[in-house]
């Protein structure tokens, strides 16, 4: 997973725990893409400031992953219905033909129930 969209994705789960003052200069420098200097220009603080700021976030926000797993449990998730997605339309497909056999797709949907169950114990 790309730096970028990890802290996007830790960001989108945990922001709302920064304080305002902290979510201020990560939005303004993640979301709004403005340098060190500007963001210091506009705030009237240092460009250290800034920066300490700016890496306090992050080291929160991964504590907050590191105790909580959330963004991992999403991507889990997420890939178990990409799962049961690719298996209904690999059905619906099969049915289509008719050429597929009775077991093919009794097993095709056996794969749908357990992926659906491990969704479930994740929850």
């Amino acid at each position: 997973m790309s730096n970028i969209f990890k802290k996007t994705l830790l960001y989108d789960f945990y922001g709302e725990l920064l304080t305002k003052h902290q979510k201020g200069i990560y939005e303004l420098y993640h979301l709004n893409d403005l340098s060190l200097g500007e963001i210091s220009e506009q705030l009237e603080i240092s460009r250290q400031g800034v920066y300490d700021t700016l890496k306090r976030c992050d080291r929160q926000l991964e504590n907050y992953e590191n105790k909580l797993q959330l963004v991992d449990k999403f991507l889990i998730n997420k890939q178990n219905i990409e799962k049961i997605y690719s298996d209904a339309s690999e059905i619906l497909d099969e049915l289509r033909s008719s050429d597929q056999t009775k077991k093919e797709i009794v097993d095709k949907i056996v794969n749908i129930q357990k992926t659906c169950n491990r969704i479930i114990e994740e929850l």
